[in-house]
């Protein structure tokens, strides 16, 4: 499994504030075109990650759309989007029509009388009930049209208490990354939301610095994370699948590399996880190098910034107990092995410019040791 493609993933090698805005850019406009569409107009040669369905295990886009929607208020939102859209299609062709009846009609008028020896002037109307009443009633019925959906909708997919039998989930926004509580499980983990399909979820969304913005098109619509303040959205998985997204609010240097992945199994595979999350980390005491790595770790400023059960309480950084059931680092920036992490811990700053971790320098026995 991989990440997002590199259209939208914000930095590469060389790439300067202007080229990480154009990725934000690019990666919010391509959530309103369909993955193939998307992905036919990309260089065949270019690279690109892909993900995999977990039901399937065959290759998923990288690139979401709104217009594939997997939960109800995703569908309501596409339906309401293609109504505006179409409403507005008519009109723009309505106007454009009239526009190009009266240069045709209008221009063989006047040519014709002026070689009749006329001004020229086509004959002026100073009033018409039938024209007033029609400019006047039509955008009305638009408008009243577009509220009654619109407030309709609003109703169906902003909550103010969650569904029946959903599950509950706490959303932390940090510059750059994303914090996810199980209270019902008591599992806290960073990045990867991992749900079941089929039930309600019920997210409280809060931030720990500056305004986020959580955004997922196939499942939701976009909802603030606010510091000192709490939002709640709710979406339901109607098949197992990973889901991309993208913080849609923009919150400093690495806010094209925030991004976003759900992950909804059936629920065997879903129970599996829990349990996997639960269970204590794998402590292999009679290893001398996993000795020497948790030693590397607790002394060092590691252990003061993430947290690992039964190792260590870090608070600022993401939890890493389980971290290698992850698929992903850096809050999707890259695909989660070995070689990876080891580049990560080395220096962050390579595959994440600005991130709030620092590189430690350690020596190369000592990333051998953590890794």
């Amino acid at each position: 499994p991989g990440v997002v493609p590199g259209v939208w993933a914000g930095v590469m090698p060389g790439s300067g504030p202007g080229l990480q805005a154009w990725s934000a850019i690019c990666g919010i406009a391509s959530c309103l075109l369909p993955p193939a569409t998307v992905a036919a107009a990309q260089d065949p040669d270019a690279t690109m990650s892909e993900i995999c369905d977990p039901t399937t295990g065959l290759p998923m886009p990288g690139i979401p759309s709104m217009f594939e929607p997997a939960s109800p208020p995703a569908a309501e939102i596409e339906t309401l989007t293609w109504l505006l859209l179409g409403i507005c299609a008519a009109i723009f062709v309505v106007v454009q029509a009239a526009l190009v009846h009266a240069i045709v009609k209008y221009r063989a008028t006047r040519a014709a009388s002026a070689e009749d020896g006329g001004a020229g002037e086509p004959r002026q109307v100073y009033g018409s009930n039938p024209v007033e009443l029609a400019w006047t009633v039509i955008p009305i019925v638009i408008v009243f049209v577009l509220a009654m959906t619109s407030v309709r909708l609003i109703r169906d997919i902003e909550r103010t208490t969650p569904p029946e039998n959903s599950l509950k989930v706490t959303v932390i926004g940090h510059q750059w990354w994303w914090e996810y509580r199980y209270p019902e499980f008591g599992i806290v983990t960073a990045n990867e939301l991992v749900i079941p399909a089929n039930r309600p979820i019920w997210l409280e969304l809060h931030s720990a610095d500056v305004n986020h913005s959580w955004w997922v098109p196939q499942l939701a619509g976009k909802m603030d994370c606010i510091p000192g303040h709490t939002n709640v959205l709710w979406f339901e998985a109607e098949r197992p699948g990973v889901f991309l997204g993208q913080c849609a609010e923009y919150c400093g240097t690495q806010h094209a590399n925030m991004l976003l992945r759900v992950e909804a199994r059936d629920d065997a595979g879903f129970e599996a996880w829990v349990r996997g999350q639960q269970s204590p980390p794998a402590a292999d005491l009679d290893d001398a190098e996993a000795i020497r790595g948790r030693e590397v770790f607790l002394a060092l400023a590691c252990q003061a910034c993430h947290d690992i059960a039964g190792v260590s309480e870090g608070a600022f950084g993401p939890n890493l107990t389980h971290l290698m059931s992850r698929s992903t680092i850096g809050a999707g920036v890259a695909p989660l092995d070995r070689d990876t992490l080891r580049r990560w811990i080395d220096d962050p700053q390579t595959l994440k410019p600005g991130c709030n971790m620092p590189s430690l320098e350690l020596d190369d026995a000592q990333l051998d040791a953590v890794v």
